[in-house]
């Protein structure tokens, strides 16, 4: 444990799941001395888990604005100011770009792109001068990832949004940042275990040898949060190096699993298309 954090108070959504990357986050968080109140929409699991770490828990669904107004009044009840806000929610819709639905796409942006633009309106009027926006990005916003459209422009349109609050918010001295990991092991990344010759193929790609944990993405937002980060408007690749190479194509995972299972990998899209 450290006291880089210590006197600060961190809100971070996403948390509803049990150990999964914004958990991870808010744990190291709290380690090095902030207070944390963890948000998200599972009740249970985050009175758990604020219990553990010793913060409040905060339920809220991203989406809706209501929701939202309630989080910051929760947040300003707690704490009067923040001096961090994390916004770690995702989701990982594997789809083609043609077979994308209405309903799909208007379900992805409103949870990576209208959801984080209305959560940080929010909460930037409780957030105090020297205090730090960050925004869970993606590698895939920068670098292609085939079957992932909506996802990956609903992540690249919302960095920009970041860099648009860093330039507009720092005459008030708050920083906004993003942070872009790649694949990582995480209850979202693990259907990427599920079938052999998937992780394989994809940590292949890494020059440094391994693919990114929820550890290593927390480190770098720990020293976003903390008063030694003099930078705005930037997106952190905390990705091993992956943008240097890019990640596997479709036909070079389906080859990897053809050669070590002897069938076609599963195609969760057939299934629902029919």
């Amino acid at each position: 444990m450290t006291d880089m954090l210590k006197g600060k108070t961190g809100l971070i959504i996403g948390a509803g799941t049990r150990d999964n990357m914004a958990q991870v986050i808010a744990r190291r968080l709290a380690r090095d001395g902030a207070r944390m109140i963890v948000a998200g929409r599972d009740a249970a699991e985050l009175e758990r888990f604020a219990q553990d770490i010793g913060g409040v828990p905060a339920t809220c669904d991203i989406t809706s604005q209501e929701s939202l107004a309630a989080l910051a009044a929760t947040a300003r009840n707690a704490a009067g100011e923040l001096d961090i806000v994390v916004n770690a929610t995702g989701w990982g819709l594997l789809k083609p770009f043609a077979l994308t639905t209405d309903a799909e796409l208007r379900r992805m942006t409103d949870l990576q792109f209208i959801g984080p633009f209305q959560y940080f309106q929010a909460m930037l009027p409780l957030m105090r001068r020297g205090s730090s926006l960050i925004q869970i990005s993606s590698a895939t916003a920068t670098i292609m990832l085939d079957n992932h459209t909506a996802y990956m422009g609903t992540k690249a349109g919302i960095d920009h949004v970041v860099r648009c609050i860093a330039n507009e918010y720092g005459q008030y001295g708050i920083r906004a940042n993003s942070v872009s990991p790649g694949i990582t092991a995480t209850p979202m990344g693990a259907g990427a275990k599920l079938v052999p010759g998937v992780w394989e193929t994809y940590e292949s790609h890494y020059p440094l040898g391994r693919a990114g944990t929820a550890d290593d993405i927390a480190d770098a937002v720990a020293w976003l949060a903390s008063d030694g980060c003099f930078m705005s408007g930037q997106n952190l690749q905390v990705n091993g190096g992956l943008t240097l190479r890019g990640n596997p194509t479709s036909a070079e995972v389906d080859a990897a699993v053809i050669a070590a299972t002897g069938k076609p990998r599963p195609r969760p899209w057939e299934k629902l298309e029919g």
